[in-house]
């Protein structure tokens, strides 16, 4: 019987068998598993029935720990669950893990396998979750493409009921979750008939019940522990037979071949390698290409990881091979060799079978691309001189472990079109694609593959569409460097000299979107773009998709048009039929956010089919030369270092070619700051321009300017005569510095991501969009300002104007365009960045803030700024705390010292003055700055060298003594204290400790390690971007959602109201809280960041940031208006509580003025609702309004309360 035939990604395969076997689910989101729990959920609130005939209830936890515990509770009482996840939060895991496999309970893990955090955050694929899990007692059952994480994903489920032994099932992560192909999907009828129901009922009689109550999982004696665990051999011996059972099964209604191990390859292979994941179907293409080249070469791909059957194995080892190389996509520092190579060699050593030599190698950490070339050379190894332990795919010039790589082989079929998309994030480009993809897998006989590469950046980064099109199905997970379509969605990378055109093939097609005509092509474009294409009949086309977006109203997204003019030049498809389908697709996947902008993308899929030209090219162009001379970096010269020869490359997406020389500076994972300023990425095709006439000097755009990309200064007549001619300078009109100093507004055409922020703040439309070409001019009048323009401290003071001639030092992140969470952060730097300490929750803050090699974070022209660090998402508070404790307690000790120095008698008047002056202030960071330096001044100067000691006569043998001893300084009691401090000096400033990070972790996973912080009473500052969801996983629902918001996991609108976490922290007394919205009340923003760091004890503030997942009306452009919508309605109160205050609390906001309703409505996270399940939407519309009105008296009542 022919089965349907669907596309989809490996998280949707395994979401679908999920789904059929399971009763329960307990979710936390991370990246990149959470789209399974959100499948399941979203099928759930729209009525899908398992194979039990029930919906699967969906439980969301408050971090993966709580999500395992939830699991284990409900396999306990019967109800078969399952969970999904990924990297440190299986690691979370681990403890429930035991439990679960001990006691024998029937559970999948679905995981979409990613690397563990170690020196840096990486969000993409290995093996090192699922190995630190291999002792756990689970079965581990790998897939390979989006195809086995179904078929598989079905196996899992069905031996772990039969066994009573929990699996998990991974695939690799994005390769495989992320990966769109097009499957044969399972049937629920045919996976009903495949279970084992007695199994089923045997597993829920065994459950807890007070009809038959047991006591499960006791406390044991060193008597009993050891037979006790034991007991549990015969099960795991029994299992890979189950598992075979079941691929039997799988294999007979699919027609396919799934074993324990499945050879493939030459019959009488000498050499052989044996994987598991998604590096397997590379290595079945390579192993085609090189047998058809007569060569003796086989795989093996291992399925069942855990049991390990070694008698499985050796069955499928050829009699005739000679060597063996086990391929681990995870690295065990100090280990004799990775997992699966220690595992292949015993089944050698136990089978007889050590006439074989065995290799191991590691490849594709960190998901890094493994390409064909990269397996051949695999198999090269395997001849003559062998390395062993060796690495595949970088380049290893310090330990020179990895193998050389020869040029790229093709392997995939020569029918398969092979497309590459250049796109932006959040321009469109990825979710076209994947529409793309949809449309022509699902509408007609070829098999497709998608993928998409990205970059660190949040929004406005560079993303890769890798498109492949075929007649037969399509084994290529790797990287397309060979295109037959080529486009480029952005036309910063063609001025940046992005290598795009060359991966085009001979006679292929090139598309750029761009303003340009064709002297603007031609002066934009390198010689070595121009080469190729002239020498390779690259057919050449252009698309202004820019200005055409804005003409239909899209604004910025002109994805839709581009995917377009795809189909028509493509020619995948019938042009009509492909216009059909977008429009459907369009609908499907807009009509969320309403009619209107469904519409708008019919209008830009008509228009962008005929909207593209053909350009000529020149024969000149086959000659071109480039003429553009490097620019010259300026700088400290270790972070030049790093921007040569780290950032440059990853900033055109070629930090793939980065040897290991490239990180032995930071093999510890510390990079150098201010980086990002080094960037200019230009991706901004609309940039503010200022009117010098208009403005009155408020300075309002740059306190919102989430990138700090514009910003005021106040110049002297030297400086103002000095700067660039295109300087727009005015005097100053008012209030401090007029009459002496001059003014100027730099905008920063190529760092700004052209938000249009500054323009909504600005009061009297001084600022206004304009393209940025035009305004590139003012580049070099913003750099000069940042070199060149003087501190003037008599400007700056804390009011919103005044914070504002501040240096940021947060500065042109990869935030998304709008963003409020960096207004925030950038705003604390300004205030306080000279002499702060961070600790980041893992999220969107630690995304855009602490990316490698390109920090945003920078330092001030004394070298002075924030020192930040990420530890782990769930624990950011303790981590936070560590650091105030560690680097508090060097103070203390320097206070000690400083005591019993002021107590050495003959110490000099003058350093005992600088010294208790310090002592008086040490807990004042204001007032500690000064006396700081004082009291290092003074410590240098009365320092008495061994030559300065030889000149005073009592001293002078003395002196000769420490002088043999090879000493530098008197070895008195003073000038020994006064060395020792001095040796210390950089603590001697007072830190302000800020602990920064999104709700999720606040309100969820770090909650009880908040709460246990701001107990504790010490002097740490927390800053909570409230951004009311998990924006940095996808935009899952948390205890900071509120009532009818839709978001992941709350696919029917959230039911329960947010958390309270202000008023929870007020009830300690001693926790000085704040709530804030910068767009609404500017003022009381500044004026609480400055209260909680003046406070002496624990402050924890927690600001209303508006979030892409939100969908604003208008876009992010309104992010702070919405602020202040959201304040005047009732819907976010500000109010400040100060224990140390004359009145401890304080409402800034006042009583709402109406508009409720129409607030929510402006924002499709709840306008959508109101589409899905409109009787339930006014439903809980009502309830959040009234919650919010409620709120509001308590407020007032609270007033009342601490008035008295």
């Amino acid at each position: 019987m022919a089965r349907k035939m669907k596309s989809m990604d490996g998280n949707n395969a395994a979401a679908h068998v999920s789904y059929a076997f399971s009763e329960v689910a307990a979710i936390y989101p991370i990246t990149p598993s959470s789209p399974m729990a959100d499948l399941v959920d979203q099928w759930s609130a729209n009525g899908l029935k398992n194979i039990f005939g029930s919906q699967v209830k969906v439980v969301e936890m408050q971090s993966e720990a709580g999500a395992a515990g939830a699991v284990h509770g409900s396999l306990g009482a019967g109800a078969l669950t399952t969970t999904y996840t990924a990297s440190q939060g299986l690691l979370l895991m681990i403890p429930n893990m035991y439990k679960i496999a001990a006691e024998q309970l029937p559970c999948v893990f679905h995981v979409s396998a990613r690397t563990v955090s170690t020196h840096a955050l990486n969000i993409f694929g290995d093996h090192s979750d699922v190995m630190a899990c291999r002792q756990t007692g689970w079965a581990q059952l790998a897939s390979a493409s989006v195809q086995e994480s179904m078929d598989l994903g079905a196996v899992a489920h069905l031996a772990a009921i039969k066994g009573s032994i929990p699996f998990q099932h991974f695939f690799d992560g994005f390769r495989t979750s992320h990966e769109i192909q097009k499957i044969e999907v399972l049937d629920y009828e045919d996976l009903g008939k495949m279970l084992d129901w007695d199994a089923v009922q045997r597993f829920k009689d065994h459950a807890l019940s007070t009809e038959h109550p047991t006591l499960r999982n006791t406390l044991q004696n060193p008597d009993t522990f050891f037979q006790s665990r034991e007991a549990c051999n015969s099960a795991y011996d029994a299992l890979p037979a189950i598992v075979e059972e079941y691929m039997g099964k799988i294999n007979e209604v699919t027609g396919r071949n799934y074993q324990l191990f499945n050879y493939y390859g030459a019959p009488d292979a000498e050499r052989v390698v044996v994987a598991m994941g998604s590096v397997c179907e590379t290595l079945l293409e390579v192993v085609d290409y090189l047998v058809e080249r007569g060569e003796k070469v086989g795989f093996i791909q291992v399925h069942l990881f855990r049991p390990f059957s070694m008698e499985r194995l050796l069955e499928k080892i050829p009699a005739t091979c000679k060597c063996l190389t086990v391929l681990d996509r995870t690295k065990e520092p100090g280990a004799p060799g990775e997992p699966l190579y220690l595992d292949v060699c015993d089944a050698l050593w136990e089978g007889k079978r050590t006439n074989i030599e065995a290799l191991c190698g590691r490849y594709g950490l960190g998901s890094k691309d493994t390409t064909p070339a990269q397996m051949k050379a695999v198999f090269d190894n395997m001849k003559g001189e062998k390395k062993n332990h060796f690495t595949v795919g970088i380049n290893d010039d310090v330990t020179h472990l990895s193998l050389p790589v020869g040029e790229n082989i093709v392997t995939a079929g020569k029918s398969i079109i092979s497309c590459k998309f250049w796109g932006l994030g959040s321009d469109g480009t990825v979710g076209a694609n994947k529409n793309s993809i949809k449309i022509i897998g699902d509408h007609t006989d070829k098999y497709v593959q998608a993928y998409f590469q990205y970059d660190s950046k949040k929004t406005g980064g560079v993303t890769i569409s890798h498109l492949r099109f075929g007649d037969k199905p399509i084994r290529s997970p790797y990287y397309i460097n060979k295109a037959d379509f080529v486009a480029c969605h952005n036309p910063s990378y063609v001025t940046k000299g992005f290598k795009m055109v060359q991966d085009v093939k001979p006679g292929g097609v090139y598309m750029i979107n761009c303003q340009w005509d064709f002297d603007e092509l031609n002066h934009h474009m390198d010689a070595a773009s121009k080469r190729y294409i002239a020498r390779n009949n690259i057919q050449l086309y252009t698309i202004d998709a820019i200005d055409l977006a804005i003409e239909i109203g899209m604004g910025k997204r002109n994805n839709t048009i581009l995917q377009s003019a795809f189909f028509s030049l493509a020619k995948v498809m019938p042009e009509e039929e492909a216009i059909t389908y977008m429009k459907e697709k369009a609908k499907a996947s807009y009509l969320k956010k309403g009619q209107d902008i469904v519409d708008m993308n019919y209008k830009a899929i008509d228009l962008g089919a005929t909207a593209y030209k053909k350009i000529d090219v020149p024969a000149d162009w086959a000659n071109a030369v480039d003429t553009k001379p490097a620019k010259e970096l300026n700088g400290k010269p270790e972070l030049v270092k790093m921007v040569k020869d780290i950032l440059e490359p990853v900033g055109k997406m070629d930090g793939d070619s980065l040897p290991v020389s490239a990180f032995v500076d930071h093999v510890d994972g510390q990079f150098e700051l201010g980086a990002a300023a080094y960037e200019k990425r230009g991706v901004a095709v609309s940039v503010p321009t200022w009117d010098s006439a208009k403005c009155i000097q408020c300075n309002q755009c740059a306190y919102v300017c989430p990138h700090a990309t514009i910003r005021p200064f106040a110049l002297t007549a030297d400086e103002a005569a000095k700067a660039p001619e295109a300087a727009k300078i005015v005097d100053v009109k008012a209030g401090k510095g007029k009459g002496t100093y001059q003014f100027t507004m730099a905008i920063s055409p190529l760092d700004c991501m052209g938000c249009g922020v500054c323009v909504g703040a600005c009061p009297v439309n001084a600022l206004s969009m304009v393209a940025q070409e035009g305004e590139l001019p003012q580049q070099d009048v913003f750099d000069y300002c940042v070199a060149e323009v003087s501190e003037k401290k008599d400007m700056q003071d804390n009011t919103v104007k005044g914070s504002q001639f501040k240096q940021p030092m947060l500065e042109f992140s990869g935030s998304c365009a709008g963003c409020a969470e960096t207004s925030y952060a950038r705003l604390v730097t300004q205030l306080f960045g000279d002499h702060m300490y961070i600790s980041n929750a893992t999220g969107c803050s630690s995304i855009w803030g602490g990316p490698a090699a390109t920090s945003p974070y920078c330092t001030n022209k004394d070298g002075h700024g924030p020192a930040w660090c990420n530890s782990l998402f769930e624990d950011n508070a303790e981590h936070g705390l560590g650091m105030f404790t560690g680097q508090n307690k060097i103070r203390e000790d320097l206070a000690d010292e400083t005591r019993q120095l002021i107590a050495v008698e003959w110490a000099r008047p003058e350093l005992k003055a600088a010294a208790q002056a310090w002592l008086d202030t040490m807990n004042d960071g204001t007032a500690n700055a000064e006396p700081a330096k004082a009291y290092v001044k003074a410590l240098e100067e009365s320092i008495c060298t061994v030559e300065e000691l030889a000149a005073m006569p009592q001293f002078a043998e003395h002196a000769a003594e420490l002088k043999a001893k090879g000493a530098l300084f008197c070895d008195c009691a003073a000038c020994t204290l006064a060395a020792d401090i001095l040796s210390k000096k950089e603590y001697l400033a007072k830190k302000s400790m800020w602990i920064f990070g999104g709700d999720g972790w606040a309100y969820d996973i770090g909650y009880g390690g908040l709460d246990h912080v701001i107990a504790s009473k010490q002097d740490v500052n927390i800053f909570v971007f409230d951004t009311e969801v998990y924006s940095n996983t996808g935009g899952q629902a948390s205890k900071a959602s509120n009532i009818g918001q839709v978001a992941q996991f709350a696919a029917a609108g959230k039911e329960i109201k947010k958390k309270s976490l202000s008023e929870i922290a007020m009830q300690y007394g001693y926790v000085y809280v704040a709530q804030v919205a910068m767009g609404a009340n500017p003022a009381q923003t500044i004026k609480a960041i400055t209260e909680a760091e003046a406070y002496h004890g624990p402050s924890l503030i927690i600001g209303y940031s508006p979030c892409e997942m939100h969908s604003i009306k208008g876009g992010m452009m309104n992010c702070q208006k919405e602020m202040k919508k959201a304040v005047d309605c009732g819907y976010w109160n500000l109010f400040r509580y100060n224990p140390e205050g004359e009145k401890k609390f304080t409402l800034d906001s006042k009583a709402p003025a109406g508009g409720y309703q129409e607030f929510l409505m402006n924002e499709a996270r709840y306008s959508r609702l109101t589409r899905e399940f409109p009787e339930r939407a006014d439903v809980l519309f009502q309830r959040n309004e009234d919650e919010a009105k409620a709120r509001y008296e308590h407020l007032l009542k609270l007033v009342e309360m601490y008035d008295k």
